[in-house]
């Protein structure tokens, strides 16, 4: 009867150990599903942030090139002024209509300089086929074979980069 008591207490004990066993990893599981759903919680929490970025991002990316031109044209409006005057003052035989235009001209043409607007310089140079569109070659003495001797229409530079080449006549000799 003591060994049957024995090996009962055994068995209590056992079955005791094995429940505390079984609550810790019950704890541990439900540990670990706590921290997964609090992850998931945090990815979603990112994944609405990121979204959120990017609609954001895209706006003010659509706003900036809707306005990038904004300084130059605010810059441009006392020109626009000038030419209404220069218009008006051609009515009256006191002012130069000519000589406000020019004023006009040399205005915009500093504001676009400003804006990093430069001018092709061609008379005189050597052909570039990067900076210059030949349109015709004249035959002549007084330039040497490839040189530009006359430039039909202006060819600018928008900071570094070609916006339209210059269209030249080019010296050829036989």
């Amino acid at each position: 009867m003591v060994e049957e008591k024995i090996e009962e207490h055994l068995q209590e004990e056992e079955v005791a150990e094995e429940n505390e066993v079984d609550l810790d990893l019950e704890e541990q599981l439900n540990a670990k599903d706590k921290e997964i759903e609090e992850l998931y919680t945090r990815l979603q929490r990112l994944q609405a942030d990121f979204e959120n970025f990017r609609r954001r991002t895209k706006k003010e990316k659509e706003e900036f090139a809707k306005y990038a031109n904004k300084s130059l044209i605010e810059e441009m409006l006392p020109i626009l002024d000038n030419f209404e005057r220069a218009l008006q003052a051609e009515k009256d035989e006191n002012n130069s209509f000519k000589k406000g235009v020019e004023m006009i001209f040399n205005q915009l043409i500093e504001t676009l300089k400003k804006e990093g607007l430069d001018m092709i310089v061609s008379v005189g140079k050597e052909f570039d086929p990067n900076y210059h569109e030949a349109v015709m070659r004249v035959e002549t003495d007084e330039f040497d074979e490839n040189i530009i001797v006359e430039e039909m229409q202006k060819g600018y530079i928008f900071k570094e980069k070609v916006v339209r080449p210059s269209m030249v006549k080019v010296a050829k000799n036989d």
